[in-house]
């Protein structure tokens, strides 16, 4: 008889990626925990990624918003970036990371092994991309807001 995998249940798996990104990740440059702690289901979390050097993202601090509906892993989480960014794979209006345009958020492009620290770290290489690194950026401290195109400053 062939080796079966061992399906590890949502609950289980999002425990365990809690604690690897309590513990901190790789080189410093991703980093994501639960919005709310108290929320049993553990659907929304928050994401930082630190641009990459030699680019125009190098030494901004993005902020991101994953959520991870029932189907996760099965299914990717839907990413959207609260601080404001252009990059060629988020919606310019949304912040959304669109799938057509991030094959690992893709139904096609989706592994369940994938994690959330997998997407943030794409996502990051993204921006070090020859046709990201240098595309015009908002101004620091702007945000996308309520998934609209409407933006709130930091210091406002």
């Amino acid at each position: 008889m062939g080796s079966a995998s061992v399906v590890v249940p949502r609950n289980f798996r999002l425990l365990e990626e809690l604690e690897r990104g309590e513990k901190g990740i790789g080189d410093g440059t991703v980093s994501y925990g639960m919005d709310d702690g108290d929320d049993i289901f553990m659907r929304s979390w928050t994401g930082t990624i630190i641009g990459p050097l030699n680019s125009v993202h190098e030494g901004r601090i993005y902020q991101l918003k994953l959520v991870c509906d029932k189907d996760y892993p099965d299914k990717p989480p839907s990413v959207r970036f609260h601080s404001r960014i252009n990059l060629t794979c988020v919606n310019p209006e949304t912040g959304q990371v669109e799938g057509s345009r991030f094959p690992m958020l893709s139904s096609a492009g989706w592994h369940r092994e994938y994690t959330m620290e997998h997407i943030l770290t794409q996502l990051n290489k993204e921006m070090a991309t020859p046709h990201n690194r240098k595309l015009l950026q908002p101004p620091e401290g702007t945000f996308f807001f309520n998934h609209n195109s409407a933006t709130i400053h930091a210091d406002n």
